[in-house]
């Protein structure tokens, strides 16, 4: 191995057709986040539990996030569920 190497003409993985591809077709972009790592443990540990890559789990819980079933209910909601509710019964 040498002890420097010149990276200085190397071209992005978006820049290269086939990668770019390869990139496009996975439906995902890599980043760079930084987590707690105290939470990163947490997923971590579940991941080993569970069987899946801690990654995948984030990523879960993310989109769990961002659903509409798990926003929370506002008093209005609860007002509207309640009065159909009401008027069923």
């Amino acid at each position: 191995m040498r002890d420097e190497y010149d990276f200085s003409s190397a071209k992005r993985a978006n820049e290269v057709p086939h990668l770019a591809k390869l990139q496009a077709e996975s439906g995902k972009t890599r980043i760079t986040i930084f987590i707690d790592d105290d939470v990163l443990a947490e997923f971590k540990e579940r991941a080993s539990q569970s069987g899946k890559g801690y990654q995948t789990l984030i990523n879960e819980a993310l989109r769990h996030s961002i659903s509409p079933d798990s926003a929370p209910i506002t008093v209005e909601v609860l007002r509207q569920i309640l009065h159909e509710e009401l008027r069923v019964a």
